[in-house]
């Protein structure tokens, strides 16, 4: 996992520094969540749910995020993280059990996250998603474009999926708040949870911009939210 997620780890180097800390990671495998259930999270300061592909370790992650959500524990997530943020809101707030991705589950009732429209009729998957950078349009009232300190937003992406327009009203109606949009307001980009000391996810990447002199905004503002109650 240290390999894989490696940027994520330099992310944390640059923010621990930023803030004047060492940050202590504590790897786990979602599917010994899934087997053993989240109180293996206890004592963690923040969580991240960090992208991935594949259906591999998906309620365990889901079971991680319900957790941060319930016991406010600050929480981040990035790209699946978001999507998996967004069907655990779905499935435990909203109460559509069956809440799901069409990535894994193309028959739910409640496609809380589905496929790009422009990748529908795509075959090939090499090269295939939407990535790079993209400009991203940030809610100013937003926790988030304050840790951006109100410069333009953008980040790197990569991925098929998004959320589904059809359920936005209905999350930001219970409180799931949808800060950051892209392509004109279309795209979802960042959510907020309203009410929690830090619950923040983002469909890009920001791990991948990260510097020693300008660290992700998102991984320092987890660090620094998991230093609030000490």
């Amino acid at each position: 996992m240290k390999d894989s997620y490696i940027s994520h780890i330099e992310a944390f180097h640059h923010a621990a520094a930023s803030a004047g800390v060492r940050v202590n990671i504590r790897w786990l495998e979602s599917l010994d969540i899934e087997k053993k259930g989240p109180s293996l999270l206890e004592g963690a300061d923040g969580i991240l749910v960090p992208g991935g592909f594949g259906d591999r370790g998906i309620e365990g992650k889901i079971r991680a995020i319900e957790y941060a959500r319930e016991n406010e524990i600050p929480f981040q997530g990035v790209c699946l993280g978001f999507q998996l943020a967004t069907v655990e809101f779905a499935r435990h707030v909203l109460g559509f059990d069956d809440a799901n991705s069409t990535e894994f589950n193309p028959k739910t009732k409640h496609p809380a996250i589905d496929l790009l429209p422009e990748q529908r009729d795509v075959k090939s998957m090499g090269a295939t998603m939407r990535l790079g950078a993209h400009l991203v349009d940030v809610d100013s009232n937003s926790r988030t474009a304050k840790l951006y300190a109100g410069e333009p937003v953008s980040e790197r992406h990569r991925h098929r999926y998004e959320v589904n327009p059809e359920y936005i009203a209905k999350f930001e109606a219970a409180g799931l708040k949808y800060v950051g949009r892209s392509d004109g307001g279309r795209r979802m980009e960042v959510l907020e949870l309203r009410g929690h000391p830090y619950f923040v996810a983002s469909q890009f990447h920001p791990e991948l911009k990260s510097r020693p002199l300008r660290p992700s905004p998102l991984h320092l503002g987890l660090v620094r939210a998991a230093l609030e109650p000490k």
